[in-house]
């Protein structure tokens, strides 16, 4: 049965929220405009000279291409992009380029092209040489460093499952001290990360590779950085599959009311998996039918007492909440897993759920705070930021008080940094996200996905002139290769331009698995993104 908005307190606060962003929007006035269009220079297309690469991946070439730093000075300095490819394995049935953008933001899209390819069907293999490439600010193409490894460790390990008094106003000073250690460190490079020169990077990458139109997958942020393309340079997609969708307008522009529905997305996928625990109580091994409140019992445990890892370093609640976060985007196939991780976390047990985020995993946060405040404009009020956070973490009662009041890191908790930023955002995109005259594209959308709430999907397709919404009804985070339905129709778009019809909804997700089976989607890293081998 369908819960009615007033039945659901969680979906009340929201709504709550949403009306006073609504209300703050009309007082403060709207994100700054577009500036008026002046005749620019055109930038070069960078030369790219294909050879091996220097941490070989089988069947892929490397080059470099410089791009701008500055868009608004396209001839003035410019800055490395490493870019891989491998060409199409059928050169007599070749298509062109297919482009894969991974999520993150701060993953490597060397490194996705390069570990999702095997899992691309034959017809996808055949046809395009599959390209990738790290964007600015990211691993090979200039890493940004706000915090360093010793200052992050520090305030990751500090953290608790269970914040007590004075958690906020610790959020809201960790926030500035990053934000600030930003503009020290790498203030040469962060206020041109966001997205809007992105794109553009991405066109003067198709120049450079010789073609006419793109054909791109995008995946969670990805998906944005699609979104964004098709509204610069419409007439230059081909085909274009943006899953795990962003809702753009409210992610940039409305950024309170965009998280506000993360938080409860994600403790929502939380709770479902625990109520699924509390009704197999064999199969998830947590809980004794109560797993709810051994999962509170135990982030208390583990902050009273956090477990010595191999590292030396310490697991909390607050580590059990992060990889949690992260771990729930795999969908019911690992349920299993993750209640018997838990349980070894009960037992103060070695588990993936315990281990303490990484250097690796900073590189990672790092790019994705520093990205995600160049691209969204937060009120900069103290009193409606203190609010909006208070509210979002007593919506998601589960993972949102330690995620929401925590360090920074991760997408749920940028508001204490990116309402401090220091820097200006002229590499943020303001524009229409209508993307007129483009051709069709295709918008994936999770019915329960955990970090990209479903209806972003809804409205993007809405949003686009040419859009069309797929549906996998099912947990987890993005859809292509999770669902073998989804995959069909989405590698028959991208290889013929078919699209499915209009209102499909693929609902073949993977159930909870036998104990003790392997599946790719456990020991989910934040670091490493890959498009799922379909089982």
């Amino acid at each position: 049965m369908q819960t009615r908005l007033a039945d659901d307190p969680r979906k009340r606060l929201v709504w709550a929220i949403s009306l006073v962003l609504i209300a703050v929007t009309a007082l403060l006035g709207t994100a700054p405009g577009a500036a008026t269009a002046t005749a620019l220079p055109t930038p070069p297309v960078p030369v790219l000279t294909w050879g091996p690469c220097a941490d070989p991946g089988e069947g892929f070439e490397c080059a470099t291409a410089r791009v701008p730093l500055d868009y608004r000075r396209p001839t003035g300095r410019t800055i490395p992009l490493a870019v891989t490819r491998r060409l199409a394995a059928d050169p007599a049935r070749r298509t062109g380029v297919l482009l894969l953008h991974p999520g993150g933001p701060g993953n490597s899209g060397v490194n996705f092209a390069r570990n999702s390819y095997d899992a691309l069907p034959a017809p996808l293999r055949d046809a395009f040489d599959v390209v990738g490439y790290d964007m600015r600010g990211v691993a090979r193409s200039g890493q940004v460093e706000c915090w360093n490894d010793t200052e992050y460790s520090a305030a990751v390990d500090a953290a608790r499952g269970v914040p007590g008094p004075g958690a906020l106003q610790s959020a809201v000073r960790q926030g500035l001290d990053f934000a600030t250690a930003c503009q020290e460190r790498s203030g040469d490079l962060v206020p041109f990360i966001g997205t809007g020169s992105n794109a553009k990077d991405i066109d003067l990458l198709r120049q450079a590779l010789g073609e006419e139109t793109l054909t791109f997958y995008g995946r969670s942020f990805g998906s944005y950085v699609g979104t964004v393309y098709a509204a610069q340079f419409p007439r230059r997609v081909r085909a274009m599959v943006l899953d795990g969708a962003y809702d753009p307008r409210r992610y940039a522009d409305v950024p309170y009311a965009y998280d506000a529905a993360q938080f409860v997305a994600l403790d929502a996928s939380v709770g479902r998996f625990l109520d699924w625990c509390a009704q197999n109580a064999t199969t998830c091994g947590f809980g004794e039918g109560r797993p709810r409140q051994a999962f509170e019992q135990l982030k208390r445990a583990l902050d009273a007492d956090p477990v010595i890892t191999a590292s030396g370093r310490p697991a909390t609640g607050y580590t059990l909440a992060y990889r949690l976060m992260f771990n729930i985007n795999a969908g019911k196939e690992i349920w299993p897993d993750l209640g018997q991780a838990l349980r070894a976390a009960q037992a103060r047990q070695s588990t993936f759920l315990l281990s303490p985020p990484s250097p690796a995993s900073f590189d990672f946060l790092n790019v994705n705070l520093a990205v995600e405040c160049a691209d969204r404009v937060y009120p900069s009020s103290p009193l409606l930021l203190g609010a909006l956070v208070s509210a979002h973490v007593a919506a998601a009662p589960l993972l949102g008080p330690p995620i929401g009041l925590g360090p920074p890191t991760y997408d749920h908790n940028h508001a204490p940094t990116c309402a401090q930023w220091p820097a200006e955002r002229p590499s943020r995109f303001e524009g229409s996200y209508r993307a007129a005259g483009s051709a069709p594209i295709l918008v994936l959308g999770t019915t329960g996905d955990p970090d990209t709430p479903y209806q972003d999907a809804v409205a993007l397709a809405g949003t686009l002139d040419n859009g069309r919404l797929l549906t996998f009804a099912g947990e987890g985070h993005t859809a292509y290769n999770r669902s073998a339905c989804v995959s069909a129709l989405v590698t028959e778009y991208l290889a013929t331009l078919a699209l499915p019809a209009p209102g499909t909804v693929c609902a073949d997700e993977t159930p909870p698995g036998a104990l003790g089976r392997r599946t790719a989607g456990v020991e989910v890293d934040e670091t490493r993104d890959v498009i799922p081998a379909l089982r």
